[in-house]
């Protein structure tokens, strides 16, 4: 897992509520057996005309030529809500996104994001809202995301300061998923085997 410390990218926003794992990634694109190759179906049904997925569809914000490359993602409340699928950070990290902003996030979600690598921020609505404001009169912008100091900062350079459980962070911080947690502390674990009685 790649480690977050500090990022600046193109931010777009979605000003939805509610979005769902569904349209994140829906339940047909959900066969493949590596984290990789999810990001071709990303709001695959927002995303293209065709459920083939060859007729973008022009008016959706991903399309546009601006937002091509874009890593941080604005949206609204209760993002990632819906059935608990893995395979939705999975389908934000392959498209590019390495940070959700948004004002609350469903629980699954949130954990399945950290536990890949993706920043979910969570900012009150009128923050995001003034963010997503930023970022439609001014397609293009860069926000920078500072996971060190906790920070948000726009291109006028006000702060938003964020929390983040400190395990959490910590983990983000140093790249570790749950099963690098296990091996980071690898050595104690040998100890503790050869210390413990066998029941053999």
């Amino acid at each position: 897992m790649q480690a977050f410390t500090r990022h600046s990218g193109v931010a777009v926003a979605l000003d939805h509520a509610n979005i769902d794992t569904d349209q994140l990634i829906p339940k047909q694109f959900l066969a493949k057996v590596t984290r990789q190759g999810f990001g071709v179906h990303l709001f695959h049904d927002w995303r293209y005309l065709d459920d083939a997925g060859e007729q973008p569809n022009p008016d959706f914000v991903l399309n546009q030529p601006v937002y091509q490359g874009a890593t941080i993602l604005l949206a609204g409340e209760n993002f990632g809500c819906g059935s608990s699928r893995e395979h939705a950070p999975w389908a934000l990290e392959d498209f590019g996104f390495r940070v959700v902003i948004a004002p609350s996030f469903a629980d699954i979600f949130y954990q399945n994001a950290i536990n890949n690598g993706l920043l979910p921020v969570v900012l009150p609505v009128e923050e995001v809202q003034r963010l997503m404001a930023q970022i439609s009169a001014q397609p293009g912008t860069r926000l920078t995301v500072d996971l060190e100091r906790c920070q948000v900062f726009s291109p006028d350079g006000q702060a938003y300061p964020f929390s983040l459980d400190a395990a959490a962070r910590q983990n983000l911080l140093h790249g570790l998923d749950p099963i690098g947690q296990s091996l980071a502390l690898a050595s104690a674990i040998d100890t503790f085997e050869r210390a413990a009685p066998s029941w053999r």
